[in-house]
């Protein structure tokens, strides 16, 4: 989680909302990424989708069972879809995100079955880098 913190901090300098992602196979890093939607102007461009094709290009597979996601704030509803369909073996998220996590839509249902859930883990890190980027844009 700690270089998913170090990814979120990267798209805080950029301006884009800090969240960062990083995919982990075998205990390696396979693909790290952060918020671009900014920088692409590409409302798809969050950390979780891009973690993904990175992921997936490196493993030449669209199916990451075996695969660990490390994300600082929870994944919105479409991230979710996404992870559903590469069947990610286990997500793990820090903070949660009360207006658009997935959480509030279906909760664990939009994942994979076989798909495990960590909630909360480094979430002070992660809130403190996003409630300063926001009161930073007000």
């Amino acid at each position: 989680m700690q270089q998913a913190l170090k990814e979120a901090q990267k798209a805080y300098e950029d301006g884009e909302i800090p969240v960062g992602a990083v995919i982990v196979c075998e205990n390696r890093i396979i693909a790290r990424a952060h918020n671009q939607t900014e920088q692409l102007t590409d409302v798809t461009a969050h950390a979780e989708i891009l973690a993904l094709t990175a992921a997936s290009s490196h493993l030449g597979s669209k199916y990451l069972q075996e695969c660990t996601l490390f994300v600082t704030l929870e994944p919105c509803v479409m991230c979710a879809g996404a992870l559903a369909w590469a069947q990610v073996g286990r997500v793990v998220f820090g903070a949660s995100d009360e207006k658009r996590g997935f959480m509030l839509f279906g909760g664990k249902n939009l994942l994979h079955p076989k798909t495990r859930l960590e909630m909360g883990i480094l979430e002070n890190e992660s809130s403190v880098l996003l409630k300063a980027f926001f009161r930073s844009k007000r």
